[in-house]
């Protein structure tokens, strides 16, 4: 355990043309702790900004100086400008601090999603988060989609397994929605860890495992896979082989969409509704 005030982050940020953070967060998207964040401009004519995390150990300096090369490599296929790979040390108590400034309370569908540290009050169903460095606030356009299709299915009884649960935000609004089980899956341990703690924070019970949609056995009514695109295409035979009802798939750029439709349509999957956020896009199937 690093002693207080010690560096234990590292910041990859890539400043990206529109039409280059699909490939840029596939990029930093190898090396960073569950997944990328990409921060949209409010200005048309500035750049998005991608970013990941990773633990500032000994690999960290070979990890940064792959990503390096690949995006060294990416400019020459000619696609919008692509800014120089940036770095910034976080330290743990900096990355709560951080935390605390981005994330506050939001109305997502039947849910109210706000930090363990707000005091806010709404009407709708309340998910009491802190996410430390797991993904999945309530924030990010690809959450909110899921958690939008979470709030419109019927649930109560239903069995639910959540892939890549991240901070478990989705586990746990499928349990306030009354789906028992709820099973939720993630290859982070720091995700697991974050996981576990919410749903206790909640007051709901989610069977939290680390692991992926290939380790649970069983198949269940829902399936939630907020996930990159890529990754949704490798494990579309698993999460077909897990659901005997509805997918919700979402984390999937646009550009990105027909690959993913493809690769589970193979699987005897067929898209039943769509939905579009600042250039990202989420499937649910059948």
């Amino acid at each position: 355990m690093p002693s207080a005030g010690s560096t234990r982050w590292l910041e990859i940020a890539v400043a990206s043309h529109p039409e280059a953070v699909e490939a840029v967060s596939e990029i930093l998207d190898r090396v960073g702790y569950n997944g990328i964040a990409i921060d949209v401009p409010l200005d048309d004519g500035r750049p998005h900004v991608v970013k990941a995390y990773l633990v500032n150990d000994r690999t960290a300096r070979q990890k940064v100086r792959r990503v390096k090369e690949w995006i060294g490599r990416l400019r020459a296929f000619g696609l919008g400008p692509v800014g120089e790979v940036e770095l910034r040390r976080i330290a743990d108590e900096d990355w709560l601090e951080s935390w605390k400034a981005q994330f506050a309370p939001i109305r997502v569908g039947p849910f109210f999603v706000r930090p363990s540290w707000s005091d806010a009050r709404d009407e709708g169903i309340p998910l009491v988060l802190d996410p430390g460095m797991a993904f999945g606030t309530g924030l990010h356009p690809t959450t909110r989609q899921c958690l939008d299709a979470v709030g419109a299915l019927v649930l109560d009884g239903r069995s639910v397994l959540d892939v890549g649960t991240g901070s478990g935000i989705l586990a746990i609004a499928a349990a306030r929605r009354g789906a028992r089980p709820v099973v939720a899956v993630d290859n982070d341990p720091l995700a697991v860890r974050a996981a576990i703690d919410n749903a206790q924070r909640n007051d709901v019970r989610v069977d939290v495992r680390e692991g992926s949609a290939g380790d649970v056995a069983g198949a269940f009514d829902v399936v939630l896979a907020n996930l990159v695109a890529d990754v949704i295409v490798r494990i579309a035979p698993e999460l077909r082989a897990r659901v005997r009802g509805t997918l919700v798939c979402s984390g999937i750029v646009e550009g990105k969409a027909a690959a993913v439709e493809r690769a589970l349509a193979d699987q005897g999957l067929r898209v039943t509704d769509r939905g579009r956020t600042d250039g990202w896009v989420r499937l649910t199937l059948r």
